[in-house]
């Protein structure tokens, strides 16, 4: 059962932690880049790292190969205050790495080694029940919801957090590299919504996901199962968020974007912190004002305004204090 304390209560994330290579410039394809910088990323490490930036606390539920990578993995998490108490080694695969090149306007292309990564070997009886006794919300991503083992750890982390009354929040993050057939991806991306609580999809993903590419008609296929909160990004243009009652929408502020990579990461971390410094539990999402709403979305534009002005994704993101002066 959830405590009233929920300001005590920790952010759970589960999925990939990995390497990304970023160019040592922008404005070229991944030929072109002569040097990489090597940054701790994956869509769900980005989140624990944005929510602990802020105050919050975090674990990371991942493996990691016994190589160099793994350790400037763990290395990182240290530094940022992200828990990893719930990272496994092993020697049966290497960490995952993807490499990065940016484009003028700080968008991205990727190419990931990762056949199989470290992470995708993750067991299901490798997540245990106990660590949800204290957990405020789990997040996780569609990347490891191939055929492979930590698909079933994914189900496994829902089931504990829904037992233990945590918030389950589900952002798409699609990387159609990563699957042999896309069409599978999409099904297993229906697959998981309904078990959500949030639901995060950027505009790039709205089609594909529910055949919708107006955010209104796609509600219908969205307010699915569990879900109780949907928050629709589109870049530059700003972000919205709906219940069942009612929705809110803001702009983004015009910045000059230097990388985007862990931008849509930042944003659900930094929204979650909102959540969390509030108090909302699983049971009053759907009770959140239109006002509050959009102080949240206000709140998460900002984070990813700040971050997109930096190279990486963790490092890139601002503490609560880099948020006051602003």
């Amino acid at each position: 059962m959830q405590s009233n304390n929920i300001q005590n209560k920790k952010l759970i994330a589960i999925g990939e932690a990995l390497i990304d290579f970023i160019p040592d410039c922008s404005g070229g394809a991944i030929k072109d880049v002569n040097a990489f910088l090597p940054a701790v990323g994956g869509a769900p490490a980005n989140v624990c790292g944005a929510f602990t930036k802020l105050g919050g606390r975090s674990e990371m539920i991942t493996q990691l190969g016994m190589d160099g990578f793994g350790d400037k993995i763990l290395e990182v998490f240290k530094n940022a205050g992200i828990g990893s108490n719930y990272v496994k080694r092993t020697n049966r695969a290497n960490t995952s790495l993807a490499f990065v090149a940016l484009k003028e306007d700080g968008n991205r292309e990727f190419s990931f080694y990762r056949n199989p990564g470290a992470d995708m070997l993750f067991e299901a009886d490798g997540v245990k029940e106990d660590w949800f006794a204290d957990a405020y919300a789990l997040h996780f991503c569609s990347v490891s919801l191939g055929d492979f083992p930590m698909k079933e750890a994914h189900r496994r982390a829902v089931w504990y957090a829904q037992a233990n009354e945590a918030i389950v929040s589900f952002d798409p993050n699609l990387r159609p590299a990563l699957w042999k057939d896309a069409k599978q991806m999409i099904e297993t991306v229906k697959e998981f919504i309904p078990l959500a609580d949030i639901v995060k999809i950027s505009d790039e993903e709205l089609e594909s996901i529910t055949g919708e590419s107006n955010i209104d008609a796609a509600l219908e296929n969205l307010f699915v199962g569990r879900v109780k909160l949907v928050i629709y990004t589109e870049g530059a243009k700003g972000a919205k968020a709906f219940t069942k009652r009612t929705n809110a929408a803001v702009s983004c502020a015009k910045v000059k974007a230097v990388d985007t990579t862990g931008a849509g990461d930042g944003f659900i971390g930094a929204f979650l912190w909102c959540l969390h410094k509030d108090g909302v539990s699983v049971d009053s999402l759907e009770e959140i004002s239109k006002e509050k709403l959009e102080e949240y979305l206000k709140f998460a534009n900002a984070f990813c305004g700040i971050s997109v002005q930096k190279k990486g994704a963790i490092p890139s993101y601002p503490t609560l204090e880099d948020m006051q002066k602003k």
